[in-house]
């Protein structure tokens, strides 16, 4: 009898891998059509705190050090903004914190302090060194392209690195959040969440802050987290571990998500003390896989200190987070929520329900809703007690969007939640979605007047003429800056 031809199992699993990918979800295309119409709005440029992210990039790939002597436009503009003297408050915080970074005496000679973190450089890196290697080519080649890491080359890939980033963070947290609800909300959450929050200003206006990269950081790690938290190998504990330093690496205030692993750590511990028959054989075993994951950290942590060492002279220099007096007596709790200058709630209502979307998180899964809640409560207390906690500027209040893993699953749990008011699906889509886009349309008018300085981008702003911008100045003005993006007349 002639057998039957059977093909390899390896290209069996290569057509399905391809099938899965081809028949996506229509929320899947969705998602992807919309990042795709978002895209014309990318602002490609390094300016603020982004040239201090972007300079642990371009200094070692453009002058072959860690001087930074010339990423800024002028190697004494931050000798100059300490001393200067058009400041509206001579008490005024940032001039103040200028000054201490710029006389800091840890700072090694020859070296601008350079106090922002060295994880957003690390995600750039394979963008922008690719892109300096093609520069360099074509320079060779005389097309006249400055290899210089400012012109603009560069600045594209910069802002379509930081707006990957962020879409892959969206992504993931959709993937997160369709483990506990219904893949339709998850969806809506992440869209009142992309587009409701303080996410587009990082994530398309301003791509060298290190923010959209932070929240893609945050959300890789809780994905990894909850995919393998029931049992974790020892392969799986040290890539927690190098996730989570990249986390940290990225953004310093990440270090609060550290709670979820903490927590499992507490309760294995606490089992295993009931349970005293084995429990020490087992002790030493759970220890040295979570020494694995210490170890992950720590090597993923390596770049951050091995340039603070070359800069400030010491691996551990904390620069401006050890010289400003936190505000231990006197936590901001409320200004942080509810501040006419940059509060959470104030500028980004739709965080609300995200955060009482945990409390029913907590009805699906105790253990994942209550790390969840901690890390979130963790969060806002460790800015409140952050002398800087408004950011003082930015759309919002821009540290919060590293918690936008966190906002989406708390968003689409809310959804969730609310649907169970009405009979069926479809009525509940007909209330829940407008109501999500309402959210979504009433941020991006605020994100508008910011960005035109139609609002104070610094200081409180006035709501009744917030407000009246909003419905009487907005529609018009946006509708024409549309229109001549998209329809550009010649000079």
């Amino acid at each position: 009898m002639q057998s039957k031809f059977v093909p390899p199992q390896t290209s069996i699993t290569a057509t399905s891998k391809w099938r899965r990918l081809v028949t996506l979800s229509a929320y899947w295309k969705a998602l992807i059509i919309l990042f795709l119409l978002t895209l014309p709005f990318l602002h490609g440029e390094v300016e603020g705190d982004g040239i201090g992210y972007y300079a642990y990039l371009r200094s070692p790939l453009i002058d072959h050090n860690l001087a930074f002597a010339t990423d800024w436009k002028d190697p004494h503009e931050l000798e100059r903004l300490t001393y200067a003297t058009d400041w509206k408050d001579p008490h005024d915080v940032d001039r103040n914190l200028a000054k201490q970074v710029w006389e800091n005496p840890v700072r090694r000679p020859g070296h601008v302090p350079n106090y922002f973190s060295v994880g957003p450089a690390i995600l750039w890196s394979p963008f922008l060194v690719t892109t300096h290697v093609v520069v360099l080519t074509l320079s060779h080649l005389g097309v006249h392209v400055m290899p210089d890491g400012k012109s603009g080359p560069y600045m594209a890939v910069l802002a379509m690195a930081t707006a990957l980033y962020g879409f892959a963070g969206l992504c993931i947290s959709f993937s997160i959040s369709r483990r506990f609800v219904d893949e339709r909300w998850a969806f809506w959450a992440t869209v009142g969440v992309w587009l409701g929050t303080s996410l587009p200003a990082y994530m398309y206006l301003h791509p060298s802050w290190p923010h959209a990269l932070s929240a893609f950081a945050a959300s890789l790690f809780l994905w990894y987290w909850l995919r393998t938290r029931q049992a974790r190998t020892e392969r799986q504990w040290m890539i927690l571990g190098l996730l989570a330093g990249l986390m940290i690496e990225v953004y310093y205030l990440n270090v609060v998500f550290l709670l979820a692993p903490l927590w499992e750590a507490a309760c294995a511990y606490l089992a295993l003390w009931q349970d005293r028959a084995d429990g020490l054989d087992r002790t030493g075993k759970i220890l040295q896989l979570q020494l694995l994951g210490v170890l992950g950290a720590l090597v993923a942590l390596l770049p951050t200190l091995i340039a603070k060492q070359i800069v400030f002279g010491s691996p551990f220099a904390a620069g401006p987070y050890s010289l400003r007096l936190w505000n231990w007596s006197a936590p901001a709790f409320g200004k942080v929520l509810f501040s006419a200058s940059h509060g959470l709630l104030v500028f980004t209502p739709i965080v609300l329900l995200a955060f009482l979307g945990f409390f029913y998180l907590y009805r699906l899964n105790r253990t994942v809703g209550t790390i969840c809640l901690s890390v979130v409560l963790a969060f806002y207390g460790l800015v409140s007690f952050y002398p800087g906690w408004s950011g003082v500027f930015g759309f919002g209040n821009r540290y919060f969007v590293s918690l936008t893993p966190l906002f989406v699953l708390g968003l689409a749990c809310a959804l969730a939640f609310a649907e169970r008011f009405w009979r069926d699906h479809r009525r509940a889509s007909l209330r829940l979605v407008p109501l999500t886009l309402v959210f979504v349309i009433w941020n991006l008018g605020l994100i508008y007047q910011w960005r035109t300085h139609l609002m104070p981008t610094r200081s409180a702003v006035y709501w009744d003429e917030v407000i009246y911008v909003q419905f009487r100045v907005v529609p018009m003005q946006a509708l024409h800056d549309l229109i001549a993006k998209v329809f550009p007349q010649g000079n």
